[in-house]
This record gives C-alpha cells, sequence and structure tokens, in this order.
C-alpha cells in the first residue's frame, strides 16, 4: 500500500512538473519576461550558429570549459574572500550540492515505457508505410519524402533548426499582436479550419 501512495505521490509531482514546465515555455515563446525570454533566444541562435561553424564535440568541449572557468574562478574568489576576511562561510555551491538529482526507479521506468510505446508506435508507422498497407498513405509519404528531398538540397539541418528557433519565438507574438486580422485572412482561405466560438 505504501509503494501505490508513493508512486501515486510521483505521479503528482511530475504532472505538476510538466503542466508548470509547459507554463514557463509557452512564457517564454510569448516574451512575458522579456530578459528570460532574449537571454533563451539569444544563447539558443549562438549555440546553433556555433554548430554551423565548429563541430559538436568543440562547442561542447568550449561550453564546459567556459562553464568550469565560471565556476573555479567563483569558487577560489569566495575562498580568497574568506580568508581575507576571517569568515566560515563555507563553500560557495553547498546549496546546490545538496540538491537531490537523481530519478526513483518508478520514474525512470515510466520514461521507459513512454519511449518504448513512441518507439514501437514510430516502427509500426513506418512498417505500414514502407509495406503499403494503405496505398494512399504510402503515396503521401512518398510525396512527401521526395519534397524533403529539395529541402535537403536547399538548407542542412542546422539551418532549418535555427529557422524552427526564430519562428518559435516570433510567431506567437505576431498572431498575439495581429490576431484579428489573420483570422480574418484565415476565414477567406477555403478549407481552413474555423476556431470553435
Amino acid at each position: 500500500m505504501q509503494a501505490s501512495t508513493m508512486a501515486a505521490a510521483d505521479s503528482t509531482k511530475m504532472e505538476g512538473f510538466w503542466s508548470n514546465w509547459k507554463c514557463q515555455v509557452m512564457e517564454l515563446l510569448y516574451w512575458r519576461n522579456l530578459k528570460q525570454s532574449g537571454l533563451v533566444f539569444g544563447s539558443l541562435l549562438l549555440l546553433l550558429f556555433s554548430l554551423t561553424q565548429f563541430s559538436v564535440v568543440s562547442v561542447v568541449a568550449y561550453l564546459a570549459l567556459a562553464a568550469l572557468s565560471a565556476t573555479v574562478s567563483f569558487r577560489v574568489y569566495k575562498s580568497v574572500l574568506q580568508a581575507v576576511q576571517k569568515t566560515d562561510e563555507g563553500h560557495p555551491f553547498r546549496a546546490y550540492l545538496e540538491v537531490e538529482m537523481s530519478l526513483s526507479h518508478d520514474q525512470m521506468q515510466k520514461y521507459a515505457e513512454n519511449a518504448q510505446y513512441y518507439i514501437n508506435s514510430t516502427l509500426k508507422e513506418l512498417r505500414r508505410l514502407f509495406l503499403v498497407q494503405d496505398l494512399v498513405d504510402s503515396l503521401k509519404f512518398a510525396v512527401l519524402m521526395w519534397l524533403l528531398t529539395y529541402v535537403g538540397a536547399l538548407f542542412n539541418g542546422l539551418t532549418l533548426l535555427i529557422m524552427v528557433v526564430v519562428s518559435m519565438f516570433s510567431m506567437p507574438v505576431v498572431y498575439e499582436k495581429y490576431q484579428a486580422q489573420i483570422d480574418q485572412i484565415q476565414e477567406k482561405i477555403p478549407g481552413a479550419k474555423r476556431k470553435a466560438e
């Protein structure tokens, strides 16, 4: 009984975590906090542009060195400051070192089950498409792959990823600002889905 209660509590915590996480992402994308959104947007673009110029290994190594340099410098600075002021404040990162950073067996099992579900669903769908279970769906997939050959000839994966990041941070704001005009245009497009009132 106690194990099921703990599993239910973990499940509730995870649901709360994911709903909170989704809210935070929406806040970032709608630029509710300009400094935070700008920092995330700029960091993502800097990372992606760095990856266009350097290998992944180099970028990861440089980021790790930059972070390590900052933490070592801060630790040395605080140690010198404590020695000069003759205080005993302790390790400057003690609060972060004491944070529990482990996943429970139930959480790991849940993540593994979710991953297994998505992998199995993807494999079943690919099998269905490649073995032509439904001719129309397989032809649609073939047309999509053919179109992607042209997209791949024009852009590489990083360029597409940069375009996705820029779109994610700009389109919600543009839609929010010009929602009435966009909805009016959408009503005039035949076959466009209408918003539920």
